[in-house]
């Protein structure tokens, strides 16, 4: 069993900025690709970014280019994601998920463990 246990979220204002953490309990940490996804009320879990296990490569939404970062320390078994311009339209629950391989994309199938969760709310 993995445990995934997310920390960071809370309320800002818009044009603020945020670093979510997420830690994890799975020894394979370091060969996983792993991921940020969001949910907002009412509306469909939305992926954010990805990091790959193999090369650190990352990938994000469209809409995260350029505000959000997403990166790993290895060595703590922990994700990041550094969440700057913040906008009301990214308040959601953040959650972080753990790849099925070393590599990543933007489906949530392709993630077998999924954190808890942690509510980010951005005010105007």
């Amino acid at each position: 069993q993995v445990h995934l246990v997310e920390s960071g979220g809370g309320s800002v204002q818009a044009g603020g900025s945020l670093r979510l953490s997420c830690s994890s309990s799975d020894r394979t940490f370091s060969g996983r690709g792993m991921a940020w996804f969001r949910q907002a009320p009412g509306k469909e879990r939305e992926f954010v970014a990805a990091v790959s296990g193999v090369d650190g490569g990352t990938i994000y939404a469209d809409s995260m280019k350029g505000r959000f970062t997403i990166s790993r320390n290895d060595t703590k078994n922990t994700l990041f994601l550094q969440m700057n311009s913040l906008k009301p339209g990214d308040t959601a629950v953040y959650y972080c998920a753990r790849g099925i391989s070393s590599y990543t994309g933007d489906l949530p199938g392709t993630y077998d463990y999924w954190g808890q969760g942690t509510q980010v709310t951005v005010s105007s």
